[in-house]
């Protein structure tokens, strides 16, 4: 008779909804440091033709690619409206 009502009393327990949100807490907490620090993680390095150009303007010129500055505005654009002053100011 006490071990039925040991596990009436458990169940019931573990129905509270703060207890569930200890044990959801407690799986996220786990699957992030799984995720986090697993030896997926890790930097890898990168071949030699990948790691010699940094940026996609480098890579795009070794490519024969012309990288051109984008066209100016157009002159029926409006200008932009004035803004209020700041209230507070920084002066350095």
């Amino acid at each position: 008779m006490i071990d039925g009502r040991f596990a009436n009393s458990m169940s019931t327990a573990l129905r509270h909804p703060g207890v569930i949100a200890l044990i959801v807490a407690g799986v996220t907490i786990a699957a992030m440091l799984i995720v986090d620090h697993g030896p997926w993680s890790r930097a890898k390095t990168q071949p030699a033709h990948v790691a010699m150009y940094a940026t996609t303007g480098e890579a795009a010129r070794a490519a024969g690619a012309v990288v051109l500055p984008t066209e100016p505005k157009s002159p029926i654009e409006p200008a932009r409206p004035k803004t209020s002053p700041a209230i507070n100011p920084v002066t350095p």
